[in-house]
């Protein structure tokens, strides 16, 4: 006979066998048994006790992986700060611009204004955002590793606003201004730590490059700093600050305060540009953000009312654009695949992280407005450095494209070669070194590519504007490496750092109809906008 087992054996886990004989099988039938170990487990976790107790692990565990993580942040901080030394970079005498200012923090009455301000001026905030690094310098940093230091365009974003408002009484204008710092997450690290604890990795020795890129990963978990320098915009009556590494910041434009960041409701969390387009006709706002890794260049359309993301796409690119600016026309997006790239690889090779690649193609994308990867028309062009556009519409089947090409080198700093026998003062930059207006047209039907160099042609539009750089001026404390000393537009005030002028558009040669003296000066920032009154959401 055959035996069988009992639950109190082998517990219910124990399944019914079949039986077997020498010629015959037969199938016992099922047997139901009470789930022991379920019963039990039930009778253990409703117990008040055991809930205590569970709680009480829990939170021990908690604290104990929170004393892991802090340790570990107190070695990685320690070993920083007994290994790398930060120091300031220097600045030549006509570089001083660039130094930063002080904080204000609150609106101030300016009164020293020459000229009149028209009456059908618009009330509004001119405002701009720029570098102005948070602890009185762009640093170098020295370890074992070798130096790596700050490129021109990393010191955090400060804002500067010029309030424009109209009394009631009179009709007489009132003018203030204020300044502050964007506080991006980073910005808050270090203002909270009472000095600069990123290290930079963008120019400098190899070794100490990686270092720091592994080092800010491991401590902050992220290997650059948050800079929101780069642009403001408004879109939906919000106004936003944003630089291309990082997400844009809402900002209340009363008083320059940071509100919270923007992921167009949880949509969209990377990268965001800092040149944003509202696409004609439908108010959209078309974005994108590149990145080191695949997907490399991803772009977006936002709703009129920046409520939803209505389009996401990743593109087919085979390397990371430095992306800092795509066009848009009635219904197409345009891409500029050109070969300024960022490329971590390259710090292997003890090659700056961003460079252009001379002899690596260029090619120019048109992209319907709801378009998916494949639908993207490319059209190979003469390798070009381009970081802003003009202007981009449709004319017939055609697309244009207006933009100035620039230096390859314009993002880590212009260099001047000569030789040993030159004099500094006779060295200046031959015709390669200015940016050049250009216009691409992209017959949409035969593929065919047409380009006309000359900033003397008529234009579709009837006027385009560029801010230009005193050269000379900036040659005159010697050769190296050159930072471009910003003015203005056309019409440049180089000295007058601390005024602002209002020009009649009308008469853009004539003198300034109003001339406002601010009560500091403001360093050469990136970009800025006017925003009327009455298109931004009061706070």
């Amino acid at each position: 006979m055959e035996a069988v087992a009992s639950p109190s054996m082998y517990g219910a886990s124990l399944q019914p066998r079949l039986c077997r004989s020498s010629s015959i099988t037969r199938r016992r039938p099922a047997i139901t048994r009470p789930n022991v170990t379920d019963h039990f487990t039930t009778h253990i976790t409703s117990n008040p006790r055991f809930k205590e107790f569970q709680q009480q692990l829990t939170t021990k565990l908690g604290e104990a992986s929170s004393a892991v993580s802090i340790a570990s942040q107190i070695l990685l901080d320690a070993f920083v700060d007994s290994t790398f030394t930060f120091s300031h970079q220097s600045l030549r005498p006509t570089e001083s611009n660039f130094a930063p200012v002080n904080e204000i923090g609150e609106r101030t009455e300016i009164w020293r204004i020459e000229g009149t301000i028209p009456d059908d001026f618009p009330e509004g905030v001119y405002i701009r955002n720029g570098s102005n690094p948070l602890f009185g310098a762009l640093h170098k940093v020295n370890s074992i590793f070798g130096q790596s230091e700050d490129i021109w365009v990393e010191g955090e974003g400060m804002l500067h606003a010029l309030y424009f408002t109209k009394s009631g009484e009179g009709n007489t204008w009132s003018v203030s201004y204020n300044n502050r710092y964007v506080q991006s997450d980073t910005f808050r690290i270090e203002r909270d730590r009472r000095k600069p604890c990123f290290l930079s990795m963008t120019k400098g020795d190899p070794p100490a490059m990686i270092a720091a890129s592994i080092l800010n990963m491991l401590r902050f978990g992220k290997v650059f700093r948050n800079m929101s320098n780069t642009s403001v915009f408004e879109h939906a009556e919000r106004v936003f600050s944003v630089a291309e590494n990082d997400i844009p910041y809402e900002i209340d434009l009363d008083n320059l305060g940071t509100l919270c960041s923007w992921v167009v409701d949880g949509q969209w969390n990377m990268p965001f540009t800092a040149h944003p387009k509202v696409a004609p006709e439908s108010g959209e706002l078309v974005i994108y953000g590149f990145n080191t890794v695949k997907p490399f260049l991803t772009i977006g359309v936002v709703s009129e009312d920046g409520k939803k993301l209505e389009r996401k796409v990743d593109l087919k690119l085979e390397r990371c654009t430095y992306c800092h600016e795509i066009g848009v026309t009635k219904m197409y997006n345009i891409i500029m695949d050109m070969p300024l790239t960022v490329d971590l690889t390259r710090i292997l090779r003890g090659a700056p992280l961003i460079d252009f690649e001379t002899e690596s193609y260029a090619r120019i994308g048109v992209m319907p407005r709801y378009g998916d990867a494949d639908s993207v028309i490319w059209f190979d062009v003469e390798p070009f450095c381009i970081l802003h556009l003009v202007n981009c519409f449709e004319e017939n089947r055609e697309v244009v494209i207006r933009g100035f090409r620039v230096p390859g080198s314009i993002i880590t700093g212009i260099t001047l070669e000569h030789t040993a026998d030159e004099e500094p003062g006779n060295q200046g930059p031959n015709e390669e070194s200015f940016p050049r207006l250009y216009e691409w047209r992209l017959d949409l039907k035969s593929r065919a590519v047409t380009v006309i160099n000359n900033k003397y042609a008529g234009l579709h539009h009837k006027y385009a504007y560029a801010q230009v750089i005193d050269v000379q001026g900036t040659l005159e404390g010697g050769c190296g490496t050159v930072r471009p000393k910003f003015g203005g537009f056309a019409k440049l005030h180089l000295r007058d750092n601390n005024k602002v002028h209002v020009i009649d558009a009308q008469r853009f040669g004539s003198e300034p109809i109003a001339k406002i003296t601010l009560l500091q000066r403001v360093p050469y920032g990136f970009h800025g906008t006017f925003i009327p009154r009455n298109t931004y959401k009061k706070t």
